[in-house]
């Protein structure tokens, strides 16, 4: 293709999500079970207060396609937020995959749930070959500049944070358990409790006041009690109804 002045955008000249393959193919199987749970919870209680909810994005196991010299390459990321973007593509569309080019506003926060397969890659401590695919570190750090980079070991219940300091990630002290982000007015933390019927220590999102921002059947049950403890003040037994 000829150069032109002014350039053609990348919007216009480089494949769209309908023409990337939305499939990880180098997968045969299927996420195991907490790689299923894990990021719906996430999705559950994310909900930015400032940002409506048509301007949230979220994502698990989507491939994100970032580089305009190899269109084809891509990450798959465990989970993802984006805020400031429609929640549809084009406003109008369920997306495919997440297409830099095409989207222009970056993620802003990445959780990679650690398996022994991905380990290295996920921690930044395997090195690629000339003309081979970069890293997710090196992708999230440099390409992407994903400002808040989540890592979470279910084996040993170990939190990793980085935050995107100048063009570096820079290691977040989480020895609270805790990771507060003041863009969206909320913060990441490990809760102890039960999800889906499964007790153990998952990552959840938490609001201003230190609250553990509740689930859609959280909300109902919660919901449910009030109207039940206000029938029996009133002197009706709501198991009777």
């Amino acid at each position: 293709m000829y150069q032109t002045d002014p350039p053609i955008p990348a919007q216009e000249t480089l494949p769209t999500m309908y023409d990337l393959p939305s499939e990880y193919v180098e997968d045969a199987g299927l996420p195991d079970e907490f790689h299923l749970l894990q990021p719906r919870l996430l999705t559950d209680t994310f909900s930015p207060p400032n940002y409506p909810p048509d301007q949230v994005f979220v994502a698990s196991d989507l491939n994100l396609y970032y580089d305009t010299r190899n269109p084809l390459w891509y990450k798959r990321p465990d989970w993802f937020a984006v805020v400031g973007v429609s929640r549809l593509f084009d406003q109008r569309e369920l997306r495919l995959s997440y297409v830099m080019w095409q989207e222009i506003i970056a993620p802003l926060v990445m959780v990679e749930l650690l398996s022994p397969k991905t380990e290295k890659e996920d921690l930044g401590r395997t090195l690629r070959e000339v003309n081979q695919p970069p890293t997710k570190w090196e992708v999230y750090e440099r390409i992407v500049r994903v400002p808040y980079y989540i890592i979470f070991d279910r084996y040993t219940d170990k939190l990793q944070a980085f935050q995107l300091v100048a063009d570096r990630y820079e290691e977040i002290d989480v020895s609270s358990g805790k990771i507060w982000m003041p863009g969206i007015e909320l913060g990441l933390g490990l809760w102890q409790g039960s999800f889906e019927g499964i007790e153990r220590l998952w990552l959840r999102w938490y609001d201003s006041t230190g609250n553990w921002v509740l689930t859609p059947v959280e909300k109902e049950r919660k919901r449910g009690d009030k109207l039940a403890a206000k029938l029996r003040e009133l002197g009706i037994n709501p198991d009777d109804l």
